[in-house]
């Protein structure tokens, strides 16, 4: 691949993983780049604000400890939140050209599949089913979660 160099990347795109979910859910893409202050001024505004019940946090590759990132600051921050956390893979399209083409040639392009780990987070005001793969009941009350110095 020294020959080779990236041209452009980008996701396929699949389903949320969350079959009944309300049309109006806010879902949070989080990237590799995103800043946190970002994503949370636009989620906290949603959630406090506009009085939404349920928001998505998905993130794959590099972009998953954000992701989680994101989710345990929320919660700190709002409390009484149900979750169900989903991993699966998703597939990254990459198209690469050589940095040298033949002289008066066009350059060669390469597309690789990358299958690359997600994570698809539902965070909800309301009570979920707690009899589901990866559902987090809400912190009780008080509790010190988790510390930061």
């Amino acid at each position: 691949m020294e020959n080779f160099r990236k041209v452009s990347t980008s996701e396929e795109e699949s389903p949320l993983p969350f079959p009944e979910l309300p049309p109006s859910v806010v879902e949070m893409k989080v990237k590799e780049g995103s800043k946190i202050r970002n994503l949370m001024g636009f989620a906290l505004a949603h959630m406090e604000h506009k009085g939404s019940r349920q928001i998505v946090f998905s993130g794959c590759g590099r972009a998953v400890t954000k992701t989680i990132t994101c989710v345990e600051i929320m919660k700190r921050k709002l409390g009484g939140l149900h979750q169900v956390t989903k991993v699966r893979y998703q597939t990254l399209r990459e198209v690469w050209e050589s940095a040298e083409p033949a002289p008066g040639g066009t350059p060669h392009h390469l597309t690789v599949h990358k299958n690359v780990p997600s994570i698809c987070i539902l965070l909800s005001r309301d009570p979920l089913d707690p009899n589901q793969m990866g559902y987090q009941p809400p912190e009780p009350a008080g509790s010190p979660g988790l510390l930061i110095d």
